[in-house]
């Protein structure tokens, strides 16, 4: 809402400074990615300036001449104003699918234990077939509430760091709920744009994630970009492509990146060489190398 200010604020230090002025050292800010903050009004025309200086006489005496300079003013704001909400509109479409897969995610996250307990058998054999070794790292990319991570952790043993990775809070709430978190690290993080430096780990395990990400050949791409030479990644999900397909009631798609011959160069241009591959009535599984021939 439009108004005068006379407060200001000091910045936590996870925060990051966007703007400033002589006057208020703080403009705008922006917390996370997801959250922002202005001490200032992009938005106001003509029609708001004179509202406020009615609302407001004493506040606008002092500030003389603001009526008879506010076209002038407003002028120059305009051209800054549009190219600013242009761009932000633009980068809040690009997040949309991201968007949406949370939204998604988040309706389902309280009942996910209850509909898919029964898988965490199914998931303990596919990590079986990763092959890791004790003092090992792992990353679960997309652990949902985390049915893998005592798999994982089994692997790895306690000198191993284990970390589920998942975009939903609510997920991630539900895995702390389950006891989960004395498992692994938990991050909320975007799979696709991972903060972690290269070569960071020596496993990935990713169930059923590689359907909800945009380009899902870039984040193949980013998941061997922070695994280490000759580290393993599974793709796992504990329905078969065709039991899937029926049971949403449609046909396998000709087009679908998890058939092997899709699969296979996909993983290939993103540094993976695919060394094990099972579409099985009820599981799931690709299973690929970094970097190795």
């Amino acid at each position: 809402m439009l108004h005068w200010h006379g407060d200001t604020m000091d910045l936590p230090t996870e925060a990051t400074l966007l703007a400033s002025c002589d006057r208020y050292p703080v403009q705008a800010f922006r917390i996370g990615r997801c959250a922002w903050g202005l001490q200032f009004h992009l938005e106001v025309d003509g029609v708001a300036v004179e509202a406020l200086a009615r609302a407001f006489p004493e506040e606008a005496a002092t500030a003389p001449g603001l009526l008879e300079t506010a076209p002038v003013e407003l002028a120059a704001l305009a051209r800054h104003r549009d190219d600013v909400c242009r761009r932000f509109a633009a980068f809040v479409a690009a997040r949309a699918e991201q968007t949406a897969t949370r939204a998604f995610f988040t309706r389902r996250a309280s009942t996910w234990e209850q509909r898919f307990a029964g898988d965490g058998p199914r998931y303990a054999a596919a990590v079986e077939r990763m092959g890791l070794r004790p003092g090992q790292r792992v990353l679960d990319l997309g652990c949902g509430t985390g049915l893998a991570l005592p798999a994982l952790r089994a692997q790895v043993g306690t000198e191993g760091v284990v970390v589920g990775v998942d975009l939903t809070p609510a997920m991630l709430k539900t895995a702390t709920r389950e006891g989960r978190h004395a498992e692994a690290q938990l991050l909320l993080a975007d799979a696709a744009r991972l903060p972690l430096p290269t070569g960071a780990v020596h496993g990935v395990f990713s169930a059923g994630l590689i359907n909800h990400v945009s380009h899902p050949v870039a984040a193949l791409g980013e998941w061997a970009r922070v695994t280490a030479s000759e580290g393993v990644l599974l793709l796992f999900h504990p329905s078969g492509r065709a039991e899937r397909a029926a049971r949403h009631g449609r046909d396998l798609d000709p087009d679908d990146l998890m058939a092997e011959e899709h699969l296979r160069p996909a993983l290939r241009a993103a540094g993976w060489h695919l060394d094990c591959y099972e579409d099985a009535p009820h599981h799931f599984l690709a299973r690929a190398v970094r970097g190795h021939e």
